[in-house]
């Protein structure tokens, strides 16, 4: 396959002018970048200590935990001390 070669430009061609933009189009669309978690895997937030079960708690707002995003409604386990701490700041329903 050959290369076609480029023809320098004459008076007679047509060019842009230097002020001239031109548009780039994308037809990909973009992936969310936050995941949205319905269903806790494992403890968010701090970790628990030595002989310390994790508590469920249903939050109120929209919350972001280690960089994943939860929605009103979710509920999530999490060390006690945090989940006392979510509820004081309003982000969890009270038990």
């Amino acid at each position: 396959m050959t290369t076609p070669k480029k023809t320098p430009a004459t008076a007679e061609t047509p060019t842009a002018p230097a002020d001239a933009v031109t548009a780039v189009t994308t037809t990909e669309a973009r992936p969310e970048e936050t995941p949205t978690v319905t269903v806790p895997a494992a403890v968010v937030g701090p970790t628990l200590s030595v002989d310390v079960d994790p508590v469920t708690v249903v939050l109120a707002h929209h919350l972001r935990i280690d960089g994943t995003e939860y929605k009103p409604g979710d509920e999530v386990l999490v060390n006690p001390d945090f989940a006392r701490h979510l509820r004081t700041q309003g982000y969890a329903n009270r038990a």
